[in-house]
């Protein structure tokens, strides 16, 4: 038999890595700029946008849990899982495309439109993205190894965030040449483009080693039985879900927050920069800025500031990401995420408090918070495939794509929640578009950014004190399903 305890290759892990940068080129042009791009530039009201985002992710997260069943029940020569990775990338690609073009339609035509492209994009993006998801808890059954590969995907999967959050307005501004409509087709093009290699070279480099029972028979029933019975499952979803309401409804509302809170949306510090790359006099004039002893300032002249935030922000995750490794086998994976909850939660709520000019204050909070947040979320991927080898050591049977779908499920639930709810404060606090805001607007853009995902996310720590899955029932879970795979080879 061969072993599926293993150290897994560098060259495995990057390759794998990969599939979530492709998968974050699309996973964070919606939720950073969807919301935006569907208000301030195709034309659509808040109200309308969020609930076209609300009823979207319903439906993406209602498909979640077909993928889920359909690729467990998958047999190719690629495996259970590569194929969807393979032969999806090209649809996923083209949908992305289109979700992010402005036909010219009237207002309903608009909305039907947005809605139309939007459902298809997040059904293209789960047939890929799910079994990419699942993969990785059956390339190794080692539960600090899987840690390990899931903080190589996530790094991978912030740096797509990192161009997507912080360079995606330097596109489109860039790439539309003033037509901000034209800006964000082309920027998604380029993305798209980049996915297809990326998921490429996944499919390529990777390899699916963990088995199901050969015994096991196809029931459907039995699986989602078992699945909701499993209480570490359970957790997990919860906690998925209430923690993807805080990450969408932040996310949506980062734009609005510097755009009309701090007034600093607009491209022009880019364009300052391209016309001095242009001339031959931008590393001179980034000397003169230094030389005053300021770097903040030498950023903010070329970064406008939402992007700057972003940026730093994603870096701040990337930095500390490998951290979560060794915390995990220090203290344990459920005590590293209770932890991570806490601190990041109460440096969100705290961006509430610093005023319009407090910039680098807003900064430092958000940096100290997405660093406390950062090696918590391998955790939850690596503790989900845990949940998946404890279903299999209790009940005999393995179902790795649906317990994967019905945690995603979970999330993209939440997702549509907070997206959805971002639209609907803005629009609840008296939000019009590209207009100076009134004060209740400007609260409500200053509460969904801060405090309300702050308590949301303190609170994934309540949950997660029921999780029981420690060390040691890894470690016996191992030992008995090896035995038992084992006994099958013989």
């Amino acid at each position: 038999m061969e072993k599926i305890t293993l150290n897994l290759s560098v060259k495995e892990k990057i390759g794998y890595s990969l599939g979530d940068t492709a998968s974050h080129f699309v996973w964070d042009m919606v939720g950073f700029w969807l919301l935006f791009f569907y208000t301030d530039v195709y034309g659509i009201s808040a109200a309308a946008a969020g609930t076209i985002m609300l009823v979207a992710r319903f439906w993406d997260a209602g498909i979640d849990p077909v993928i889920g069943i359909l690729s467990d029940r998958t047999n190719t020569r690629w495996g259970k899982f590569r194929p969807y990775i393979l032969f999806g990338a090209i649809p996923y690609a083209v949908i992305a495309v289109l979700a992010f073009s402005t036909p010219h339609l009237g207002e309903t035509g608009k909305i039907v439109y947005a809605v139309a492209t939007y459902v298809l994009l997040m059904t293209a993006y789960a047939s890929v993205n799910l079994p990419f998801s699942a993969l990785g808890a059956v390339m190794t059954d080692d539960t600090y190894e899987r840690a390990g590969l899931n903080t190589y995907r996530f790094i991978a999967g912030f740096t797509g965030q990192f161009i997507v959050s912080g360079l995606a307005l330097t596109l489109v501004s860039f790439l539309g040449k003033g037509n901000q409509a034209q800006g964000f087709q082309y920027t998604v093009m380029l993305f798209a483009g980049l996915s297809l290699v990326f998921f490429f070279i996944t499919f390529q480099t990777t390899k699916e080693r963990v088995k199901p029972p050969k015994a096991q028979q196809n029931s459907i029933k039995e699986d989602f039985g078992n699945l909701f019975k499993n209480k570490a499952w359970v957790i997990l979803a919860i906690v998925g879900i209430v923690s993807f309401v805080m990450f969408a409804m932040q996310n949506a509302a980062i734009a609005y927050y510097f755009k009309y809170y701090l007034g600093s949306e607009g491209n022009e510090p880019f364009s300052k920069a391209w016309t001095l790359l242009k001339e031959g006099q931008l590393l001179d004039k980034i000397k003169t800025l230094n030389s005053e002893g300021n770097l903040y300032n030498t950023f903010q002249h070329l970064l406008n500031d939402v992007q700057l935030f972003n940026i730093l922000g994603t870096i701040a995750l990337i930095v500390a990401l490998p951290l979560s490794k060794p915390l995990a086998k220090r203290f344990g994976n459920k005590n590293v995420f209770i932890a991570s909850s806490l601190i990041s939660g109460l440096f969100f709520m705290l961006i509430y408090l610093p005023g319009v000019t407090d910039l680098t204050t807003i900064y430092v909070f958000n940096i100290i918070a997405k660093m406390a947040y950062a090696p918590a979320v391998p955790l939850l991927w690596t503790m989900i495939a845990d949940s998946a080898d404890y279903g299999e050591w209790t009940t005999g049977r393995r179902a790795t794509g649906l317990y994967f779908s019905a945690a995603v499920f979970a999330q993209k639930a939440g997702w549509g929640i907070g997206a959805a709810i971002a639209g609907w404060i803005l629009a609840a606090s008296g939000f019009v578009a590209n207009i100076v805001q009134n004060d209740t607007a400007i609260t409500g853009i200053k509460l969904l950014v801060s405090v309300i995902p702050g308590i949301l996310y303190m609170s994934c720590a309540i949950f997660m004190i029921f999780y029981k899955i420690d060390a040691k029932t890894t470690t016996l879970m191992k030992q008995e399903l090896d035995a038992r795979r084992a006994k099958e080879n013989e």
